[in-house]
């Protein structure tokens, strides 16, 4: 009778972690409604950053922090790690209008100057160039760019002869989000 004991208990154990493992992750659960489960954080930041107007899910909100993605559909909300050795930056240089913003909103911020042209430079206070390229913001008017952590820089935006220069930083404290970068 002992051994039956154990034996249904060790079963139970078995089946009990088996459902628990079969759950799902619930920022899975946010995201699958608008086919982004499964992707890694970083794609998953990139992906939404590129999104415009009615791609963008309106019933999700994903904000970029220094070292996670917080997901939320107004009820619910989740904090999914980035991993790794990169900050993500998003930057919205612009002409007359701007918004407050310090962590980047990937469905819900909306700059001026949308599918722009510019010539980007981002350089270390050591001299070590991160960024030097043609890149084109975003349907939402930002540039998204992957730096290193911990780093001290200056970003140079030109475009149409209008220009404009900021120091940057990516530790912990820093803004993932920049719109204080007024071309002139």
């Amino acid at each position: 009778m002992r051994r039956a004991l154990i034996a249904l208990t060790a079963a139970l154990g078995l089946v009990l972690v088996g459902c628990s493992a079969d759950q799902e992750d619930p920022a899975q659960q946010l995201l699958a409604p608008h086919g982004l489960d499964g992707m890694q954080t970083a794609d998953l930041i990139d992906h939404m950053d590129r999104l415009g107007g009615p791609d963008r899910p309106s019933d999700l909100l994903a904000s970029v922090r220094a070292d996670t993605l917080l997901l939320s559909d107004g009820t619910t909300e989740q904090e999914v790690p980035i991993e790794g050795e990169e900050f993500y930056l998003s930057f919205a240089p612009y002409l007359n209008q701007t918004h407050d913003c310090f962590y980047h909103s990937l469905t819900t911020c909306q700059a001026e100057l949308p599918n722009t042209a510019m010539d980007v430079m981002i350089t270390g206070a050591d001299g070590e160039v991160y960024v030097d390229e043609e890149m084109t913001t975003f349907d939402n008017g930002f540039i998204g760019v992957w730096l290193p952590k911990d780093v001290e820089a200056t970003l140079e935006v030109s475009v149409d002869g209008l220009s404009a220069t900021q120091h940057i930083s990516t530790d912990v404290q820093a803004p993932t989000c920049l719109t204080t970068i007024r071309l002139g």
